[in-house]
């Protein structure tokens, strides 16, 4: 009885899995859309008095996993259509 039920939802569970796609490709246009303002924001700053170097490196700190994030969306868009 046992062994049914882990098995029956072994099945069940690759079943699911094989549909739903993974959770990036979701918030790919928040990513987008905050790296575009993040980078437009480090631009601008750049060109204030009040640019530093911690400001740089927190903007960088910041920009660097949407970036691999956004690298990420389009590997896996370019991966569903090939």
């Amino acid at each position: 009885m046992l062994l049914s039920i882990i098995s029956s939802s072994a099945i069940s569970s690759s079943a699911i899995s094989m549909v739903t796609s993974p959770g990036l490709p979701q918030y790919g246009a928040a990513v987008v859309a905050g790296l575009i303002i993040l980078l437009s924001l480090k631009e601008v700053l750049s060109a204030s008095e009040h640019w530093n170097r911690s400001l740089a490196s927190s903007f960088n700190l910041a920009i660097m996993p949407m970036l691999f994030a956004f690298a990420a969306i389009v590997f896996f868009k370019i991966g569903a259509v090939i």
